[in-house]
């Protein structure tokens, strides 16, 4: 005799439930768009740079014997840098020093014998000039000598090593490169047709698109020339200096210069997904996901996308949309 189980519908309707929230795909994390106020900002790439650097060169040729310092080390104003082997520019300087010995004991005794009448004033004349002349040679040969020890103009950083040890200094060839990393700025080109709306903004953010970074500018300034070739305005953001961590000269930035505010919807990076071209993002609606496609706008000032079409305030999304994918596939 087999025994029929009948279930009534109170229970049948609860485990329906429940095998629809077993089947139902589960999110890890979940985002609720809504409607928010965000500044309007006018966008420009830029490129990060220090306030004070320093290429360091030399005024005297000679081989390089002596090199204390590598790329990165940080370094103190007068801090020694290289020395050259500038043993021509020190025999200049023993010269001129020669001859301004000689240039001294002849002014002495000219004037000695101009005191006694036994020379004329155009001869003193001849022999202070000729006197003036040696100091000022022996004071620039000494300068020139002691352009062989190369010291820091700055404390700071050292970027770049330019030459290696026994390479051959020139006057004016870089040797290296010093930047004080406490002062950054962000420099970018302004378009001449946005530059009125640039020139209205009163603050500006500067966006790191690799870290998804942001920081507020505490300075803007416009210059007030534009380039004749490109019709570009150079801004300059000045960067504060209590948060420059991983942020060094020459990296990609982004600026957002503030020109307004509006309400509009936003959505966190890491919920959309990408396939080429085409953005969208996982919606769980009714107990259901459907993968959407999304319009998407600019990166507003916390790091959130903006979206133009494809979503409606209220929608919950996938914080994961990777790891809800491969739960729609073993479903």
């Amino acid at each position: 005799m087999k025994t029929i189980f009948q279930l009534s519908p109170y229970r049948l309707a609860v485990a329906a439930l429940f095998y629809a929230v077993l089947s139902a795909p589960t999110f890890a994390q979940t985002h609720t768009v809504v409607l928010r106020e965000v500044p309007l900002t006018l966008p420009a790439e830029a490129v990060i740079e220090a306030t004070k650097q320093a290429v360091v060169a030399t005024q005297v040729s000679g081989r390089i014997v002596a090199v204390a310092v590598e790329a990165g080390q940080r370094v103190k104003a007068g801090q020694l840098l290289m020395r050259i082997d500038a043993r021509e520019a020190s025999e200049n300087a023993a010269a001129a020093r020669a001859q301004l010995v000689q240039a001294e004991a002849n002014y002495s005794r000219t004037q000695n014998l101009f005191k006694q009448k036994f020379v004329s004033q155009a001869a003193l004349d001849a022999a202070d000039a000729q006197l003036k002349s040696a100091r000022a040679q022996a004071g620039a040969a000494g300068a020139g000598a002691s352009h062989a020890t190369v010291t820091s103009p700055l404390s700071g950083l050292v970027a770049v090593r330019h030459v290696e040890l026994g390479d051959l200094a020139m006057p004016g060839k870089p040797l290296l490169t010093v930047f004080d990393p406490k002062g950054l700025r962000a420099v970018a080109n302004i378009p001449q047709y946005k530059l009125k709306g640039a020139q209205q903004a009163k603050t500006a953010r500067v966006e790191f698109p690799e870290s998804r970074r942001w920081q507020d500018g505490v300075r803007v300034e416009i210059l007030p020339t534009i380039d004749v070739q490109s019709h570009t305005a150079t801004a300059r953001v000045y960067l504060s200096d209590t948060d420059l961590e991983g942020v060094v000269p020459g990296m990609a930035a982004r600026v957002h210069f503030v020109i307004g505010s509006a309400q509009k919807l936003t959505v966190p990076p890491q919920a959309i997904l990408r396939r080429g071209e085409i953005s969208a993002v996982y919606v769980l609606k009714d107990g259901k996901t459907a993968l959407r496609q999304v319009r998407l706008g600019e990166p507003v000032a916390d790091g959130e996308i903006e979206v133009l079409s494809g979503l409606v305030a209220g929608d919950t999304i996938s914080l994961d949309p990777v790891k809800t994918g491969i739960e729609l596939k073993q479903k």
